[in-house]
């Protein structure tokens, strides 16, 4: 089995041959290949090289395609950008959404013209071209639709208008459903093998209203994505979600992320054993501050929580993306532990 199929096989439930590991590397693939995050988030040739340095150094079984969480709100209209090369691309400027009228000023998603959309999907493509028949790749779609939506509004003023104004905001998110859609579908079609998407501000808003508004679209919205691609669908919430877990076990997500505020003897209970997991070691305090041997004990113990449970859809992982200042020698203490034979039992034939 190669990296491409353990991954599809642990997501499956099936056995595999060894412990899948798949870090959320993003903008640490810059720092290694020597470019910037503007290089980096602006140049589809130079994103891809940075994914496969990182892929050629490390040898993860699964690589990331993403820039930052701005590129859909950009394809939309919002004004995006960076103060300095080192500094990833956000929000700049005023909302654009502040009114029912500039809703409607959004056009219909054209993911092969708008903002930095048609650049992630060359970077994709040669990504693919690449390594696609070794590796898993992981696309993101950038946001669910409450996080689009927060960005284009800010996030003081969608958690206002949620209670003053649910139909306004209904009436937003619909049309970030649209592009996220577009988005998913091209990077599916573009040779993704699964396709991921954050919601990180709907931890913020409590579990009913979670329910109500986010959970809702997040559901909406992956029900229409996997008939359309064929491709598994994850869902990322930063921080501590373990309010709003069940509720996130039920969007109809194939993948959870957890970060690392998660705890997995929590997860294991209340996620349900077709949906996989995939997390959830600390990038800041284990694997960008630990030492190889923190991160050997840390990972180690993620997956005695995985055996323990009796499951067998996991991908081992950082919870969130790596810290740029994350050393090498940590990287490779990770890597030599998903390729440690000792642990195949941890994740072959338990109950699926």
């Amino acid at each position: 089995m190669n990296s491409k199929s353990i991954v599809a096989a642990a997501l499956s439930g099936l056995p595999t041959s060894r412990m899948p590991i798949g870090p959320l590397a993003v903008h640490y693939c810059a720092g290694l290949a020597g470019h910037t995050l503007r290089q980096y988030t602006t140049d589809p040739r130079l994103l891809a090289e940075s994914v496969i340095a990182y892929y050629e150094r490390f040898r993860p079984d699964a690589v990331w395609l993403s820039a930052d969480t701005w590129v859909t709100a950009e394809a939309m209209g919002a004004k995006v950008g960076a103060t300095n090369d080192q500094q990833p691309f956000g929000g700049m400027g005023e909302p654009l959404i502040t009114t029912a009228t500039d809703i409607d000023r959004i056009p219909a998603p054209d993911v092969d013209r708008q903002g930095r959309c048609p650049l992630m999907l060359d970077a994709l493509a040669r990504i693919v071209r690449a390594l696609g028949w070794e590796v898993f790749i992981v696309a993101c779609f950038d946001q669910y639709p409450f996080s689009l939506a927060a960005a284009l509004m800010g996030i003081n003023e969608i958690m206002l208008k949620i209670i003053d104004d649910p139909p306004f905001v209904a009436a937003l998110m619909a049309r970030c459903e649209e592009y996220a859609l577009a988005y998913a579908c091209a990077l599916g079609k573009a040779g993704a093998d699964m396709l991921s998407g954050g919601d990180s501000p709907a931890v913020l808003i409590g579990p009913q209203l979670y329910e109500q508004v986010a959970l809702l679209a997040e559901s909406n919205l992956i029900r229409k994505i996997k008939p359309a691609t064929g491709k598994p669908v994850s869902l990322h919430i930063c921080g501590n979600t373990t309010r709003i877990l069940p509720l996130m076990a039920s969007s109809g997500a194939d993948v959870l992320e957890l970060d690392h505020a998660v705890n997995l003897d929590f997860a294991c209970r209340v996620i349900t054993p077709e949906v996989a997991i995939w997390g959830n070691l600390d990038p800041v305090r284990v694997l960008a501050q630990g030492t190889p041997e923190d991160i050997t004990t840390a990972a180690c113990k993620a997956v005695a929580a995985i055996r323990n449970a009796g499951r067998s859809r996991f991908v081992l992982s950082s919870g969130c993306t790596l810290a740029v200042e994350t050393p090498i020698a940590n990287l490779d203490a990770l890597m030599a532990v998903s390729r440690d034979t000792r642990w195949l039992q941890s994740l072959v034939q338990p109950n699926k």
